[in-house]
């Protein structure tokens, strides 16, 4: 069927222009100043048209988890925030590893997902760091994407094979680097004087960064694709600065909590995720270095627990916050609306076309005839609060409940369906 956006304010070619937009459920059909049509009308009166966000670091929690968020609810409050397209993480029960397991998972998301949804895969056998998942058995099966998020492969040897096959397979690994040599037990924040004044137990920039390195100079010598995932730290930019002159194959993604805010603006178990809140200076570093081309777009970790997860002491709460529902209206407010610091164009571009393409995702993440038909209805003319009440998704864990921002999704778009529609 046929629908035709009128009315609205359409991001096209990087401008905001007054025009219609044709599409039905496989492609843009067309983007003109007024379109002639009896297609199906929706009116965008007072609204912006937006490619579909895309997220390439969330968790689902299913199987394995579902007290903390199913495909079902994780897809919704992707809706709800503007996302069309994610990828979930592989660290589950059980871990899609194999070609038994990921078959089952890719049936539960085409029976539950609301949005696009393309799994991970796990870099190594049940995320223990040493024998390397079969990527070719699993790619057939769709999937080319591995990490093994949660934890850092610590071998060298078993990081260095895993980049030949994923070079073999023409697959992207995706890494969340720690050192666990560099954490106390307990550690739970930046390691910071801040954190001693609570009596916290700190995390060094190094936990991060060295690991990273580590891998960053694998990439180069084998060729192959990588991603470092929720970059925090200013080493670890330093480090991706340095091998991206030097040809590397390499990207990262950088969170809206790293962008948005410090190790000082802690205050309880909301505040707790991994890696930590950091100094102004990394912060400050982040910012830059996404605005330059270092870090190339902005992915979220939405990390849902349930309230008992975080209401524990700060030593033994769950780590990650919840970030579907509130990236994009945070940073459009912080960094376009408040400080003009970016353009609408640069934003979406870091949210949706960046991670698209690096992900091998075809025509998606811009307005375009022939691109698929993934688009967002927002508002970015009135302030609303954030609620966390109101999440779609099960978890609740937010540092940014009662913020005031300046932008609300109104309706999601995917495959030319309406999936989600606010007041």
């Amino acid at each position: 069927m046929k629908r035709v956006i009128r009315n609205g304010s359409v991001l096209y070619h990087g401008e905001l222009v007054s025009c219609d937009v044709l599409f039905d459920e496989e492609q843009i059909l067309a983007v003109e100043e007024h379109i002639d049509t009896d297609a199906e009308e929706i009116d965008a009166a007072g609204l912006t048209v937006l490619p579909g966000l895309v997220d390439v670091h969330v968790h689902f929690r299913e199987p394995g988890y579902e007290q903390k968020e199913t495909i079902a609810t994780g897809t919704a409050a992707a809706a709800h925030g503007g996302f069309t397209t994610v990828f979930p993480m592989p660290n589950l029960n059980p871990f899609p590893d194999n070609p038994e397991t990921v078959k089952e998972y890719l049936q539960l998301i085409a029976r539950d997902g609301i949005v696009h949804v393309h799994p991970y895969g796990t870099i190594t056998c049940g995320e223990k760091g040493r024998t390397v998942t079969d990527y070719t058995a699993l790619k057939e099966l769709g999937i080319r994407w591995f990490s093994d998020d949660g934890v850092g492969v610590a071998d060298e040897d078993v990081m260095r094979q895993a980049l030949l096959r994923a070079k073999e397979n023409d697959v992207l690994i995706a890494c969340h680097t720690e050192d666990m040599d560099y954490r106390k037990p307990g550690s739970s924040v930046q390691e910071a004087p801040y954190a001693e004044e609570h009596g916290w137990a700190g995390i060094p920039n190094a936990c991060e960064s060295a690991q990273l390195s580590r891998d960053l100079q694998l990439a180069l010598e084998t060729g192959a694709r990588y991603h470092g995932c929720h970059i925090s730290a200013k080493e670890s930019v330093e480090a991706l600065r340095s091998i991206k002159a030097q040809g590397a194959d390499v990207t990262a993604e950088v969170a809206a909590h790293h962008l948005l805010l410090e190790n000082t603006d802690v205050r309880g178990t909301n505040w707790k995720m991994n890696p930590p809140l950091r100094t102004h200076e990394d912060r400050m570093s982040l910012i830059e270095a996404l605005e330059d081309g270092t870090l190339d777009f902005i992915a979220n970790d939405h990390a849902p627990h349930t309230l008992a997860d975080k209401e524990k002491p700060m030593a033994e709460a769950a780590f990650g916050i919840v970030s579907l529902e509130t990236s994009f209206p945070l940073l459009y407010t912080e960094f376009v609306y408040w400080q003009k610091r970016w353009t609408l164009a640069q934003l979406v571009d870091w949210m949706s076309g960046k991670p698209a393409k690096r992900f091998g995702l075809e025509k998606r993440g811009q307005i375009e005839p022939g691109w698929h038909s993934d688009l967002i209805l927002v508002d970015l003319e009135h302030e609303t609060r954030i609620d966390a009440s109101q999440f779609l998704s099960k978890g609740r864990n937010t540092p940014f409940d009662g913020w005031t921002v300046h932008a609300a999704v109104k309706e999601t778009i995917v495959d030319g369906v309406a999936v989600w529609k606010g007041e």
